[in-house]
């Protein structure tokens, strides 16, 4: 036998799972993945997905590899991966999609071979029933120029201790920011970042102190200063999961 690697691209409604990643006494997208993968495939599957997303929130785009063991050494043709996606589409729940199975080379890794990662947070203003757990509602419209300046000095900085959750397991909070912009879209506004990574809870931290500046409760300047007392108390809270998407990971 040989053991292959395949890509797999996904997307998910995040709102029934306690993140991506598989843990204890909790439901999460990894688990329901490995799973289905198994029946399908007929051998024990093991994903590992292009990063973690919390309690909550979703991903338009995701990426896992996984190996699978062949007989032979050639790789599924055509045929052959669109019977593999429809059968795991089948046995999938609704709010689980795969788009694409394909293979890689060997050492090709979902999680430290992606370069960009980029998510969406979006907030509502007027009250909409089919919004509740895909955007955050808020009463009062923040004044997102200053947002944006705010976000402007967030860019310019590299350490972002004090948007992490605390006692995460990395090896450092250095982050590449390259995009961190508000824009007013319908009745509401959304959040665009992009970041070569993230930390836990990163996004949702930033979007709360943000959203400080457009509240007026502190000075554009003053983001600066919290971001150089790498103290997560400083900064903002951290704003409701269902507002928050995983939009593209690129390699």
């Amino acid at each position: 036998m040989t053991k292959q690697r395949y890509f797999i691209e996904l997307s998910y409604d995040g709102t029934n799972y306690h993140g991506w990643q598989i843990q204890q006494n909790a439901v999460s997208v990894q688990e329901v993945l490995n799973k289905s993968l198994s029946i399908v495939l007929r051998q024990q599957i093991e994903t590992l997905g292009c990063g973690r997303t919390d309690t909550g929130v979703h991903a338009k785009e995701f990426f896992a590899h996984f190996d699978f063991e062949t007989i032979d050494h050639g790789l599924w043709t055509m045929d052959e991966t669109s019977t593999i996606l429809r059968s795991l589409n089948s046995i999938l729940p609704k709010d689980i999609a795969i788009k694409k199975i394909f293979p890689v080379a060997a050492e090709a890794h979902a999680r430290f071979d992606a370069t960009l990662r980029s998510y969406e947070y979006h907030i509502h203003f007027n009250k909409d029933p089919f919004k509740n757990g895909y955007s955050w509602e808020l009463r009062d419209k923040p004044d997102v120029d200053l947002m944006n300046k705010a976000a402007a000095i967030i860019m310019e900085h590299t350490d972002f201790s004090c948007f992490s959750k605390s006692n995460t397991q990395v090896k450092t909070n250095i982050c590449k920011i390259s995009k961190a912009e508000w824009a007013i879209k319908g009745d509401g506004i959304v959040f665009h970042i992009s970041a070569d990574r993230f930390l836990r809870n990163m996004v949702r931290a930033i979007v709360g102190t943000l959203l400080m500046v457009g509240k007026h409760e502190i000075e554009p300047e003053t983001v600066r200063s919290i971001i150089e007392s790498k103290n997560r108390s400083n900064a903002g809270m951290s704003v409701p999961a269902g507002g928050l998407y995983l939009t593209e990971v690129k390699y």
